[in-house]
């Protein structure tokens, strides 16, 4: 039970439907083999799994690395010499990381390319180097941070593009049959998802080390709110917010009249405006509902292509 709550199920779980939901949103829309389903197959789960694997073994060492904080920060969620021992911890990690790249080298070897083991053994990498010393640095930690997560949504869209999933017709839930989609926007559109979970981790990472000041000066960590205050930190987040909420209301002005399609960016933009205001009207330590709002708006942002799958199987047919 202790372990499972060391791994972070919930979040795992987040990334689990994230990539099936993305999945089946390029098998849905494509066209050229439209009666192969690479989402369902052995392969693609193999990836969701290793990519799991790889993020609860960043879990592990990073509370590994941060109970000195934690015992401040969060002292009643410290698990680590508490109920799981440091050694067995840190056998726990490598053997997930082992697990995980070795499933990489296969699905390297399978399809006949690096991407996999270059990204697998990139990202357990940099969740060490995080743990052990970004965290601690102006920023670094949590644009690193933010990376990682970045990547979840583009080692889908490399999938199924190096699995020839070629979009000619990129199946838009508007139904917009024009020339101009004659192109291939697998990668086009796994960037964009990127780019969204990319801004808007960063400006959690930041929230959080609001909240988590006191217990990093113990570490000690020299984090963003800690060198220029937090009325600049929570500036800078507001700053990134604004640009993920104009990333939303940007995709529904291109057609206001088909809301029942954008209808989860809808909600992914208010629960960033919310989370924004929640920042500025509650206390530095006091931060959780920030953090879930911001949550919230990540799953509905991420979980968009998978509701789009949903409509066009029961709605538009």
């Amino acid at each position: 039970m202790h372990f499972l709550r060391l791994a972070r199920p919930v979040n795992l779980i987040i990334i689990a439907l994230t990539m099936y939901g993305i999945g089946l949103f390029f098998d849905y829309t494509n066209t050229n083999n439209s009666q192969t389903s690479n989402v369902t197959g052995f392969p693609f789960f193999l990836l969701v799994f290793s990519t799991i694997l790889i993020a609860a073994a960043g879990n592990i060492i990073n509370d590994y690395f941060d109970v000195k904080a934690d015992r401040v920060n969060k002292p009643n969620r410290v698990i680590i010499g508490k109920f799981v021992k440091r050694r067995v911890a840190i056998i726990t990690h490598w053997t997930l990381n082992t697990i995980a790249f070795s499933m990489a080298i296969y699905l390297s070897f399978i399809f006949k390319t690096f991407w996999y083991l270059f990204i697998h053994l990139l990202s357990i990498n940099i969740l060490w180097y995080y743990s052990l010393k970004a965290k601690r640095q102006v920023l670094i930690g949590n644009i690193l941070v933010a990376l990682l997560t970045a990547l979840i949504p583009l080692l889908t869209g490399i999938y199924f593009y190096q699995n020839n999933i070629s979009l000619e017709y990129f199946q838009l839930p508007l139904e917009k049959k024009t020339s101009e989609l004659q192109l291939n926007y697998t990668l086009t559109f796994s960037i964009g998802m990127s780019v969204f979970a990319f801004l808007l981790n960063l400006a959690r990472e930041i929230i959080k080390d609001i909240e988590d000041i006191e217990g990093d000066k113990k570490l000690p960590a020299i984090t963003f709110p800690i060198k220029h205050g937090i009325q600049k930190s929570k500036r800078l987040a507001l700053f990134i917010l604004l640009i993920t909420t104009f990333m939303c209301f940007f995709i529904i002005w291109i057609e206001p009249e088909k809301i029942i399609w954008w209808f989860p960016v809808l909600i992914t933009s208010f629960s960033i405006i919310s989370a924004t205001i929640t920042l500025f009207k509650t206390q530095s330590g006091k931060l959780r509902i920030t953090h879930l709002w911001l949550k919230a708006a990540m799953i509905f942002g991420l979980f968009t292509p998978l509701y789009w799958v949903i409509l066009l199987e029961y709605v538009v047919r």
